[in-house]
């Protein structure tokens, strides 16, 4: 199961590895990687849609990859990573 965050450790994480450039936005792209066992964490939204949440938390499972439920919403985590469209899966890659 996702284990939940607090506010501030989440946030701090997420703009610590925004900075480094390790980030990649996108549920389609964090499957993906996740298949090829190129990460090495996940995060999802608060609002995350449930079927993309299965499916990840599915092949994290299988990697033993970590995948954390942020307190923010979808439209608050996009604005967190300084972009114009909301986010509901950041991963961080290895």
């Amino acid at each position: 199961m996702p284990r939940k965050k607090s506010k501030e450790d989440a946030l701090v994480e997420i703009k610590k590895n925004l900075k480094s450039k390790k980030l990649i936005i996108g549920s389609n792209k964090a499957i993906k990687n996740l298949k090829l066992g190129k990460i090495k964490k996940v995060f999802l939204s608060y609002n995350c849609a449930e079927n993309i949440k299965k499916d990840i938390i599915y092949y994290s499972k299988i990697s033993k990859i970590e995948v954390i439920e942020l307190a923010q919403r979808n439209d608050e985590l996009g604005t967190i990573c300084k972009k114009l469209f909301p986010i509901s899966v950041l991963s961080l890659s290895k």
